[in-house]
């Protein structure tokens, strides 16, 4: 795991990497002390960023917009508390509030690495790229969002698609309660849809609006059933009548 460590002060830094390589052995640690050092060397490679949102009088929420569009994940380390609600609305992974301890840090590192899911439901929007600007897309507007190799396409109810940076796996866990991976190359927004339907050769689907259907993998049906209140095990017998087949 590659990760970097934005922090102003040496002597915390100093102990959060040798914290990270007691527990993380085999990850590579780089340290930045500002936002220009740490904004150069995003230029490569990350998969974490730990990052202080106090940067020698500069706004740490400098970086975190961008970084919230990027692939790695973010894990904000700071002492100022009343920033968390703030912070976990950019899609940040955790937020590791000073002074914290090992087994506290050991927690934020197995969130990022997807063993413990207890942070997720915070994420209120998903900054995105469009050209060389970031856009906020509230996550309320979105109805599904599809794995494409090393990204992740965001498709909205109005229609338009953005390209995201980060994989389905590392959106997957930030994202509120109302979605549910339905696919190994699906996540869908259930509180945009209250039906399953049957397609032609077994296959079970999501149905949207605007015809638009996501495929509903079978080792998810249950779940996906069990979420929308139908019976599990079969289609028949929904809250909502609008059970389809086709």
């Amino acid at each position: 795991m590659r990760i970097l460590i934005v922090e102003d002060e040496a002597m915390v830094a100093r102990r959060l990497e040798r914290q990270v390589r007691e527990i993380e052995r085999d990850a590579e640690i780089d340290l930045a002390a500002s936002l220009g050092a740490a904004r150069e060397r995003l230029q490569r490679p990350v998969d974490l960023l730990f990052l202080d949102l106090n940067l020698g009088g500069r706004d740490g929420f400098e970086l975190l917009e961008e970084a919230a569009a990027s692939r790695f994940q973010t894990v904000i380390v700071s002492a100022h508390h009343d920033q968390a609600l703030r912070a976990f609305e950019y899609g940040v992974t955790d937020f590791l509030a000073k002074p914290w301890s090992e087994e506290r840090l050991r927690l934020a590192l197995e969130r990022v690495l997807g063993r413990e899911t207890s942070a997720r439901g915070r994420t209120r929007t998903l900054v995105v790229r469009r050209g060389r600007e970031l856009q906020s897309v509230p996550v309320e507007q979105i109805v599904f969002i599809r794995g494409a190799d090393d990204y992740s396409e965001i498709h909205l109810a109005d229609g338009t698609t953005h390209l995201h940076e980060k994989t389905l796996l590392a959106l997957e866990a930030l994202l509120p309660a109302s979605f549910a991976r339905v696919h190994r190359s699906y996540i869908a927004n259930l509180e945009h849809t209250r039906t399953l339907r049957t397609a032609p050769g077994g296959r079970v689907e999501l149905p949207f609006g605007n015809e638009t259907v996501v495929p509903v993998g079978r080792i998810y049906r249950d779940t996906v059933r069990e979420r929308l209140g139908l019976p599990v095990g079969g289609l028949g017998g929904s809250r909502n009548p609008q059970v389809q087949s086709q």
